[in-house]
């Protein structure tokens, strides 16, 4: 008998080993996957300021929000309708432009600029007709449809429809300005 252990010891230690390494593997690949559904969370179950912040193309957005004080409102129930400028649209302005914007003392005015990129209520593009809108910040934009291209002030809409719980999100290639 005493041979029959030593025979056997060595596999069941190497299956021993590979049962814990299987598991290991198995409990890490759970633990991932769960941080990822966690992190990934699918639109409509995050505000308009989320799904800004998760998208590489708003990063400039997402900043000045926070410069001026609107990431609390903006996540707030809404619904709100965002035409969202890209990096890119924030480029396009005169230089220093948005670094001035960006400091402490010109958080009124930029929230001002900003609070002119959001509606009330969910517009979604189907729903969109041309005309005067009036924004959240009392001022009025305008809407213009021409061979089924969409602006607003200027600004063409790119991509239109992104859906989150709070709102929904159009974006446009150029910031607007009041």
């Amino acid at each position: 008998m005493e041979t029959n252990k030593k025979k056997f010891a060595p596999n069941m230690k190497k299956t021993i080993a590979l049962s814990l390494a299987s598991a290991a593997f198995i409990g890490a690949f759970a633990i991932s996957s769960n941080a990822d559904q966690k992190k990934e969370k699918p639109a409509a179950q995050q505000t308009v300021v989320e799904i800004a912040g998760g998208n590489e193309s708003f990063k400039t957005l997402v900043t000045a929000i926070k410069a001026a004080g609107l990431a609390e409102t903006l996540s707030g129930d809404g619904p709100f309708t965002v035409f969202a400028p890209t990096d890119e649209a924030f480029g396009k302005l005169p230089e220093g432009t948005l670094e001035s914007l960006l400091k402490p003392e010109a958080k009124k005015k930029l929230a001002g600029i900003l609070t002119y990129h959001v509606v009330a209520g969910k517009v979604m593009a189907a729903d969109v007709k041309p005309g005067k809108v009036e924004t959240v910040n009392a001022k009025e934009f305008e809407i213009k449809v021409t061979d089924g291209v969409v602006t607003i002030d200027g600004a063409t809409v790119v991509k239109t429809d992104i859906v989150g719980k709070n709102g929904v999100i159009h974006v446009i290639d150029a910031v607007i300005l009041p």
